[in-house]
C-alpha cells in the first residue's frame, strides 16, 4: 500500500509562528531523531520546512502544532504525474486543467480554495504552469511537450503562437473601484472593441448609472459593469470568475445570456459558478474540482452539464471510482416536518397591515399579511423593489406613509439584521469579535452545534477580520447575526461568496436554528436553489424597480414561485 501512495505537507504561513512555539514540530517528528532533515527549521525562518520524501506521515507534528498550521495528506501515487502546479514548498498545488472548447462554455464547480482560480490563471497564460518544479521550472517547449496529445496541447500552443487574448472577469467586484477610476460611460467607451455598448448596456441594466462614477455603484451594478467590460472587449478566451453575485434572478438570466452571446466558433468562453441553476443554463459541459481547500486540488475529466452537476453533489466520480465527500448534497423543497394541527396552535401569530411608503422617487404598496413563528419567509424579487425597505417598516426604524384599515397594529419587533454588502473595519481576531457582539450565544453549547461547528467557525477564530476572504466573512456574519437575541432574523443574500457546498449547509443551519429557537427568519435570496430549500412561505415583489412597486401577501411555495417566474421571465415551473 505505502508505494501506491505519495505524501504532501502543507504549511500555512499564515499560522507557523516557529519562534513561538520554540520548534515544537521539529522536536517532536521521528525522523529528525534520527539524524534526517524531515523538518528543518533555521533561527531565520519564518516558517517550518517539510521534506515529503522524508516524512513518514505518523502525523505526531500535526498534534504537536499548538498554531494547527500543518497538515500531512496522503494523495494517490498516480497524481503526482498530473501535477500541473504548485505555488513552493508545502503550499497549494493543483492536479490536473479543464480543457475548454472553442464554441461551448466550461463550467467549473467546486467548493472554495481548490483551485478554481488557479486553473484560470493558468488558462489565461497569466500564470506559467510549473508541473509541480517550484525549484527549476519547465520552458514552455517541455509544457507543451508535456501536454502532447491533449486538447490542451493545441490550446496552449495557440495561446502562444497565435497571441490569443484571454480576459477575465474577477471574482470579488468590490475591489474593481480601487482600480478602475471614472464614470460608466467613459470606460466602456474606453474598452468598446466590439462596437456594442449600446446593445450590453440596454441587456445589463446599465444605462440608468450610465453617469455614476465607478466608485458609487452597489454591488450588483458592479458586477453587471464587470460583465459589460469584459464582454464589450475583442479576445479569444472570455473567463467569469462568479458572474451572478449581488444579483437578482432576472439579471442572472440575463448575464448568462450576454456570456453565452460572446461564443464564436474560435472562441474560448470559461465560467466559475456556485449558483447551480446559472451553471445549468450557463454551460454545455462541466468540469468538477475536488480535493482539500487550500492543500491540493484535482480537476475531474469533462462532463456533460447535468451529469456534472449531479457528480458535484453525490460526492462521488464514477469515472474514477473515487469518492471525495462523505455525504451526498440533497434539497427536498419545502422540508419542514408537516405539524400537527395541535402543533400549529401553538405558534404565535403576527398580522402587518396594508401600508404605503413613499421615499424619494420610489413608492412601495406593502400587502396585509400574516406569520408565524419557527417560519423562514423568502422574498423574491428584483434589486431595488423595496425588499429591505419592508423589513426595515416591520423592525420599526421606517414609519409607514400611511396605513390602511388600522385596527391591525405594527407589532414591536427586536430584528437581528444581516446586511447584503459586508465590509470589515473591526480591528481584531474572530474570537474578540465573536465575544464582543454575541458572547452569550457563543458560549452556548446548543449554539455552537447547530451554527458554528457547521459554518466552520471554528477554523477562522484567531485570523484577524480584516484578512478574511469573501466567504468566511459571509460565514462569520451568519454566525453574528444568528447569535443576537431577536423576535426576526431578516438575512439578506446568505448565499453571496459561499460556494456551492457551503450554501447547502447554510441553508440547512438557518432552516434547523429558526425551528429550534422558535423565531422568523426574512430571507432575500436569488441562489434558485436555496431561496426554494429554505422557504415556508414567499413574498413576490411586482412592479417597476426603484419606481413603483408592490410586496404581496405571503403565499405558499408554488404558487409564489410560479407568480415570480412569470413576473420576472415569463417561464414557468
Amino acid at each position: 500500500m505505502a508505494d501506491r501512495l505519495t505524501r504532501i505537507a502543507i504549511v500555512s504561513s499564515d499560522r507557523c509562528k516557529p519562534k513561538k512555539c520554540r520548534q515544537e514540530c521539529k522536536k517532536s517528528c521521528p525522523v529528525v531523531k534520527t539524524g534526517k532533515l524531515c523538518i528543518e527549521v533555521t533561527p531565520a525562518s519564518k516558517i517550518a520546512f517539510i521534506s515529503e520524501e522524508l516524512c513518514i506521515g505518523c502525523g505526531i507534528c500535526v498534534k504537536k502544532c499548538p498554531f494547527e498550521a500543518i497538515q500531512i495528506i496522503n494523495l494517490p501515487r498516480d497524481l503526482d504525474k498530473d501535477t500541473t502546479h504548485r505555488y513552493g514548498p508545502n503550499t497549494f498545488k493543483l492536479h490536473r486543467l479543464p480543457v475548454p472548447r472553442p464554441g461551448q462554455v466550461l463550467g467549473l464547480v467546486g467548493t472554495n480554495g481548490i483551485g478554481k482560480s488557479t486553473a484560470l490563471k493558468v488558462l489565461a497564460g497569466k500564470l506559467k504552469p510549473n508541473l509541480g518544479r517550484f525549484n527549476n521550472p519547465p520552458d514552455w517547449q517541455e509544457i507543451l511537450t508535456y501536454f502532447r496529445g491533449s486538447e490542451l496541447q493545441n490550446y496552449f500552443t495557440r495561446i502562444l503562437e497565435d497571441n490569443l487574448k484571454a480576459i477575465i472577469k474577477p471574482q470579488y467586484v468590490d475591489h474593481i473601484p480601487k482600480a478602475v477610476q471614472g464614470n460608466v460611460g467613459q470606460v466602456l467607451d474606453q474598452k468598446d472593441e466590439r462596437e456594442m455598448k449600446a446593445e450590453l448596456c440596454a441587456d445589463l441594466e446599465l444605462n440608468q448609472v450610465i453617469d455614476r462614477n465607478v466608485g458609487d455603484l452597489s454591488g450588483g451594478e458592479l458586477q453587471r459593469f464587470a460583465i459589460a467590460v469584459v464582454a464589450i472587449q475583442n479576445a479569444e478566451i472570455y473567463m467569469f470568475d462568479e458572474p451572478s453575485s449581488y444579483l437578482d434572478v432576472k439579471q442572472r438570466l440575463k448575464a448568462a445570456q450576454v456570456i453565452r452571446s460572446l461564443l464564436r466558433p474560435n472562441s474560448y468562453v470559461i465560467v466559475v459558478e456556485h449558483d447551480l441553476s446559472v451553471l445549468d443554463y450557463l454551460s454545455d459541459f462541466i468540469c468538477c474540482l475536488y480535493g482539500k481547500p487550500g492543500a491540493y486540488g484535482v480537476v475531474t475529466l469533462p462532463f456533460s452539464v447535468r451529469e456534472g452537476i449531479n457528480i458535484f453533489l453525490a460526492g462521488f466520480v464514477p469515472t474514477e471510482n473515487l469518492r471525495f465527500r462523505d455525504e451526498s448534497l440533497t434539497f427536498k423543497v419545502a422540508e419542514t416536518p408537516q405539524e400537527s394541527a395541535e402543533e400549529i396552535e401553538t405558534y404565535a401569530r403576527y398580522k402587518y397591515p396594508t401600508m404605503t411608503k413613499t421615499q424619494g422617487n420610489f413608492k412601495l404598496k406593502v400587502m396585509e399579511g400574516e406569520f408565524t413563528d419557527s417560519q423562514i419567509i423568502v422574498m423574491l424579487g428584483e434589486n431595488g423593489t423595496g425588499k429591505t425597505t419592508f423589513i426595515r417598516m416591520l423592525a420599526g426604524l421606517l414609519k409607514p406613509d400611511n396605513v390602511e384599515g388600522s385596527d391591525v397594529e405594527i407589532p414591536e419587533f427586536n430584528v437581528s439584521y444581516k446586511p447584503q454588502k459586508i465590509s470589515p473595519k473591526f480591528q481584531s481576531t474572530v474570537r474578540h469579535l465573536l465575544h464582543q457582539k454575541i458572547r452569550d450565544s457563543y458560549m452556548h453549547p446548543q449554539f455552537v452545534s447547530d451554527v458554528m461547528k457547521p459554518l466552520l467557525i471554528e477554523q477562522l477564530m484567531d485570523q484577524e477580520v480584516v484578512n478574511l476572504s469573501g466567504g468566511e466573512l459571509q460565514r462569520v456574519a451568519l454566525c453574528l447575526c444568528l447569535g443576537k437575541p431577536a423576535d426576526i432574523y431578516l438575512i439578506d443574500e446568505p448565499s453571496a461568496y459561499l460556494d456551492s457546498e457551503q450554501r447547502i449547509v447554510a441553508s440547512k443551519v438557518i432552516k434547523r436554528f429558526i425551528l429550534h429557537a422558535k423565531k422568523t427568519a426574512f430571507v432575500v435570496e436569488h441562489d434558485f436553489i436555496m431561496a426554494t430549500y429554505l422557504a415556508d412561505r414567499v413574498i413576490v415583489y411586482e412592479g417597476k424597480p426603484s419606481v413603483d412597486c408592490i410586496a404581496n401577501s405571503p403565499q405558499s411555495l408554488l404558487t409564489g414561485m410560479n407568480l415570480f417566474l412569470s413576473v420576472t421571465s415569463g417561464h414557468h415551473f
